[in-house]
């Protein structure tokens, strides 16, 4: 009879961790936030739960969203989503244009009262940083929320991102505990 029980008792809890691990690896992830650039959004050290994605990454993914990408082999970055694929981008007067349409951004609002003197985003369009008129199909133009400190599309070093790079979504924040929230 113990041999029994000893059986269940291993047999469940290899079973509760192959589910922790297939969780882990294939659906969430812990992030930790490294540097300032998507303030006031995520702050530095801020610790979130991010949805991993399967194929057809860009089509599940919105304006807006905040992701995680590979920028290099050793290295990933958090970003928002700016433009889909197809979209012309431009700012004008600290102001958002895609395909000529105004979009606010309110997650910006608050920072551009709080410590901005002048524009947050710097005039420019899409040709400047891409040398293309549209986000290339399957990629992503991504900027940080803290445009004057964020190294993201803008940058040679970074460009438009293509699917195979993202690695997911942000969905949490959930450290520290009085920062908890929703990502949008």
């Amino acid at each position: 009879m113990k041999k029994k029980e000893i059986f269940s008792w291993i047999k469940s809890i290899i079973i509760a961790c192959i589910l922790i691990f297939m969780v882990r690896e294939y659906i969430f992830a812990p992030i930790v936030v490294n540097g300032e650039s998507m303030m006031p959004t995520l702050k530095n050290d801020e610790h979130i739960i991010l949805n991993e994605m399967g194929k057809n990454k860009v089509k599940n993914i919105n304006r807006f969203d905040i992701i995680v990408f590979h920028a290099t082999k050793k290295k990933d970055y958090i970003k928002r989503v700016i433009g889909l694929p197809g979209d012309h981008i431009e700012y004008r007067n600290d102001m958002l244009y895609i395909n000529g349409k105004k979009y606010d951004e309110p997650y910006l609002d608050q920072y551009k009262k709080d410590i901005m003197t002048g524009p947050l985003t710097e005039d420019f369009k899409l040709e400047k940083y891409t040398g293309s008129s549209t986000v290339p199909q399957g990629q992503l133009f991504v900027m940080g929320d803290n445009r004057k400190y964020s190294v993201d599309s803008r940058s040679q070093k970074v460009g438009t991102i293509s699917a195979d790079k993202i690695v997911g979504k942000a969905k949490l924040a959930y450290w520290p505990i009085k920062e908890v929230q929703s990502i949008k």
